[in-house]
């Protein structure tokens, strides 16, 4: 009989990484790590007002440069402004991060940003922590007792 070979475990994100790379080559992105990192890219400030919608490439004309493209941002309330002011600096950040001209513009959409809602964390009932941790009476490392009382509690209740 044969045994079956060792099991590689895959990152969700090699195996879901095709599946979301033609949504966002639709809105003119070459990859995801534009809306992914933004944050990282724009800066946090600026991240939380904003997101990256798409990037619009105009059409290449024969003989002529490639002119840069406008990189549209969804934009949330009053910051608009404050973020029309401070387009210089995020196309600076933009082209830093992809290491070449890409952006030579930022059109900016007012609208409400599409963000998950905020799940509140309840908190867990001490007296349920200490009685998971009494069924742990082999786990001599009071820290990791807790621990894992907690996680118990916590995969219980939910």
């Amino acid at each position: 009989m044969n045994k079956p070979g060792p099991i590689s475990a895959k990152p969700l994100s090699a195996l879901l990484g095709g599946v979301f790379a033609d949504a966002y080559k639709k809105q003119g992105f070459a990859s995801r790590e534009l809306v992914t990192r933004w944050a990282e890219i724009a800066g946090q400030r600026v991240a939380h007002f904003s997101e990256p919608l798409k990037i619009q490439w105009p059409r290449p004309v024969d003989g002529q440069p490639q002119e840069p493209a406008t990189l549209i941002l969804r934009v949330e309330g009053p910051m608009a402004l404050e973020i029309q002011h401070m387009s210089d600096t995020i196309l600076e950040q933009v082209n830093r991060f992809f290491g070449w001209n890409a952006v030579g513009k930022i059109a900016l959409r007012q609208a409400p940003l599409s963000r998950p809602k905020q799940r509140s964390i309840k908190p867990v009932d001490p007296a349920a922590i200490a009685k998971a941790a009494e069924t742990l009476p082999d786990v001599e490392d009071q820290a990791l007792r807790e621990a894992l009382a907690r996680l118990s509690v916590a995969i219980k209740r939910s």
